[in-house]
């Protein structure tokens, strides 16, 4: 007979279990701990996205009246050949940065990930450069770039390679094998830190039995550290993709996208339209489009980088 009286009791407390929660896990407790989150991605994500699709399918100019004119800024960018030379470059220069900030990355974290002396000195000297930024670096580059004057044309004309008045930033490409070193050497950094902390990682034994089984450095590098790395590394990668898509800064301070258009992203095609042309519209437009080719690319790195079994 005790046993409907169980169930009959058990009913209600289940249904109020599913109503409010548990004692120590409310569902008001939870509410609120998440809705400062949520509105903040409302508000600074989800109302500017709104609010820049609407601006797309106008003729906002900036400054003055607009008029709604529907899907007409797209149909102008995609046969807009300014912006498919921007993005042929943008790819151009993530196609050359990317590998070596991986490569030089990795490295500088094989030799800063043991705990040996010095090695702390090291790490602080190899992040330096991206703690500086990349503002600060365009800067002091700007002026080590002048021909007869700057650090790069001494030190050229004291290898004997250059006769020291090379002008770097008013070549095409010049001026972006300049960019590229400098973006290499200023963001190798944190591909270091992270690696290196994954490194940091990797139990000590797996290598102690690689060791052991007679494996030299370069089979223990390829086959446990790079492995066992794989999101680590994953994730880097799509970093530096994303980083170099959006790419704007350095190139506003040392070529403002010239020689001509040249050196022009796609970032700065889009500053152009939106702050000089002031089709803020069309340059809204151009944005969006580029979200979604950022969004298809990282899709793909996904796929491609992602575990296998």
């Amino acid at each position: 007979m005790s046993a409907p009286t169980t169930t009959a009791t058990s009913a209600p407390q289940a249904l109020r279990r599913r109503r409010y929660g548990t004692l120590t896990h409310p569902s008001r407790t939870g509410l609120a701990l998440v809705t400062p989150a949520v509105a903040l991605v409302v508000v600074f994500v989800f109302v500017p996205l709104v609010v820049a699709v609407y601006i797309s399918l106008t003729n906002f100019p900036l400054i003055g009246p607009y008029r709604f004119i529907g899907l007409d800024n797209y149909a102008s960018v995609l046969t807009d050949p300014t912006f498919w030379t921007a993005l042929g470059y943008t790819l151009l220069y993530t196609a050359i940065v990317t590998l070596p900030i991986l490569l030089l990355g990795y490295g500088l974290a094989v030799l800063v990930r043991s705990n040996r002396r010095g090695a702390t000195l090291l790490r602080t000297i190899f992040f330096v450069p991206f703690v500086i930024g990349l503002t600060t670096l365009s800067f002091l580059m700007l002026l080590e770039a002048q021909p007869n004057s700057g650090l790069v044309n001494v030190a050229l004309k004291a290898l004997g390679i250059t006769d020291g008045t090379t002008a770097w930033l008013v070549d095409g490409p010049l001026a972006t094998g300049l960019l590229c070193v400098m973006v290499v050497w200023g963001v190798s950094g944190l591909t270091m830190v992270l690696l290196m902390s994954g490194m940091q990682g990797i139990p000590r034994e797996v290598y102690e039995s690689a060791e052991i089984d007679g494996a030299s450095w370069w089979q223990r590098e390829l086959r446990i550290t790079v492995p066992m790395l794989r999101r680590t590394i994953a994730m880097t990668v799509i970093l530096s993709v994303i980083g170099s898509f959006l790419a704007f800064t350095q190139f506003y301070i040392l070529t403002q996208g010239g020689p001509g258009s040249e050196t022009t992203t796609i970032v700065m095609a889009i500053y152009r339209r939106a702050f000089v042309q002031l089709q803020l519209g069309a340059a809204t437009a151009m944005s969006l489009v580029l979200v979604v080719i950022t969004g298809l690319v990282t899709a793909a790195q996904f796929w491609l980088l992602r575990e296998r079994s």
